[in-house]
């Protein structure tokens, strides 16, 4: 049954041209449907009418139980690598693209339902999701756009009316997300790990006319969309690690070609600083651990490259190997620039100098040692911009320990020539008051799990504003408390 009110004006490009890619899926009904989170301001931007969806029968529509008008569901299919070791066929197992609008900015963006129902490429699991995994992917892809970070972002929560078992019952859940595609590596692995060349010359023709248009006239445009992708990651990559997250599965199917952080599983926020830090209940051996994401995000890169090298050069491969070779050893270059550059910002440093990298670690080395807050720090690095250390010290297990690094960086914000005020206002829109901290995400998902939204809603209110210090905000900027004890994160499936 099709919902017949134009809610969307789809025009779905994926399903008209990538036949072979997906297969048409209808989501599964569900007893109950009913809308608890709707992203207004979103829905907006998409060019939607908030009143239409908060409907009661759009609500059908957000879990996957009736189309809208124009829609074509359909799962799509991919590959990957999972912890290192190759899948060759996983695809949308719990997820329906519904289709694709173009928003007021004029941008296509892709509309995706998780959690509606098993598909062909399940494999065994139920397709289902619970309400406490979609408000975490809800709101941490809400932070993440507002602190300025290319993500998928969440249009919509609803539950189902279904009990779920996932460590017991659960309350039964969709997510409706937005993306500028769900194209990923593993998309790419699926058929070159299959011989099937014209596919993968298609796929990325799509791609580039997607993502890249100005490269579709190029001679040499695989090479070029392979070096377009390296440098989103390098940027993407750079964003996380200054503002202190951990994805938790940088699977290959998890690597979005539009460099959009994509699949908010085990993720989590740092409190003290380390660069070791593991949260994700699979990771076992560390290998997505914070400081390796730079690392595992080219692994995965080369894995892509690896896809397009029949595309590169037809007639001579270990050409194409070499040139997509140098392509991949641009990453850690670019991604350092990045990360330096985002650095700079932090530390209220507008011009470049030789010994900026070497002030940025030796902050970082005493975090880590001093087991400090890493999102505080930044942020009180400001007010001591303006010769208050007080509150910054109070982050450090022995206070005097940070006391030659401040003289150091004193000295160099000395050679900026600008106002301490100055300074400290330009740091206040870089380094956020407010993330998504681990403790308030768990408090906050279970007052839902228990039919309480007001916390999600409350955390919302601070993560989507988290440069805006407000007083009745305090306890979201405060690490966790002292018997939070070590965290762990779970997939969500």
């Amino acid at each position: 049954m099709t919902i017949p009110q134009p809610l969307f004006s789809f025009d779905n490009t994926y399903a008209r041209e990538m036949d072979g890619f997906y297969v048409p899926w209808q989501g599964a009904a569900v007893p109950s449907p009913e809308l608890v989170l709707l992203n207004e301001v979103l829905a907006r931007d998409l060019g939607l009418d908030p009143a239409a969806l908060k409907a009661a029968d759009a609500a059908r529509i957000f879990t996957g139980t009736e189309s809208p008008a124009g829609a074509a569901p359909l799962a799509q299919v991919y590959a990957g690598h999972q912890f290192g070791g190759f899948s060759p066929r996983l695809g949308d197992g719990r997820a329906l693209l519904i289709g694709e609008v173009i928003d007021q900015a004029g941008q296509r963006r892709d509309i995706q339902l998780k959690g509606s129902g098993p598909t062909p490429f399940s494999r065994g699991g139920d397709g289902k999701a619970v309400i406490g995994p979609v408000l975490r992917e809800y709101v941490i892809g809400e932070a993440m756009h507002a602190l300025g970070i290319p993500t998928t972002r969440a249009l919509a929560a609803a539950t189902t009316g279904e009990t779920i078992y996932r460590d017991g019952p659960k309350s039964g859940a969709v997510l409706t997300r937005v993306a500028s595609s769900h194209l990923r590596v593993g998309t790419f692995q699926y058929f070159a790990a299959r011989g099937e060349t014209d596919k993968v010359r298609q796929l990325a023709d799509y791609a580039i006319e997607r993502h890249d248009p100005d490269l579709a006239s190029e001679a040499d445009k695989y090479i070029l969309l392979l070096r377009c992708v390296i440098d989103r990651q390098a940027a993407l990559i750079a964003e996380w690690l200054l503002v202190g997250f951990v994805h938790g599965v940088m699977n290959t199917d998890n690597t979005a070609i539009s460099g959009e952080t994509i699949d908010y599983g085990p993720c989590a926020f740092l409190d003290a600083y380390d660069p070791e830090a593991v949260f994700s209940s699979i990771d076992h051996g560390g290998r997505y651990a914070f400081a390796r994401q730079p690392v595992l995000a080219q692994w995965n890169l080369a894995r892509f490259a690896e896809c397009l090298v029949p595309l590169i050069d037809p007639d001579d491969a270990d050409r194409a190997v070499e040139r997509a070779t140098e392509e991949l050893n641009r990453f850690a270059e670019t991604y350092q620039d990045r990360w330096l550059a985002g650095m700079r910002a932090k530390l209220g440093l507008t011009t470049a100098l030789d010994g900026d990298l070497a002030l940025a670690g030796g902050l970082l080395d005493i975090m880590q040692a001093q087991r400090a807050d890493h999102t505080l720090v930044f942020r009180r690095l400001g007010e001591a911009a303006r010769g208050n250390d007080d509150a910054l010290l109070t982050l450090f297990q022995t206070p005097d320990t940070p006391a030659d690094w401040l003289r150091q960086w004193r000295d160099r914000l000395a050679k900026e020539n600008a106002d301490p005020g100055t300074t400290a206002k330009r740091m206040a829109t870089v380094n956020p008051a407010y993330i998504p901290r681990n403790h308030t995400v768990e408090d906050a998902l279970s007052a839902a799990e228990h039919g309480d939204y007001g916390p999600v809603h409350a955390l919302l209110a601070a993560v989507t504003k988290p440069f805006d210090e407000r007083d009745e905000l305090a306890p979201y900027a405060q690490p966790a408390p002292a018997d939070f004890g070590p965290y762990m994160t779970f997939c969500g499936t």
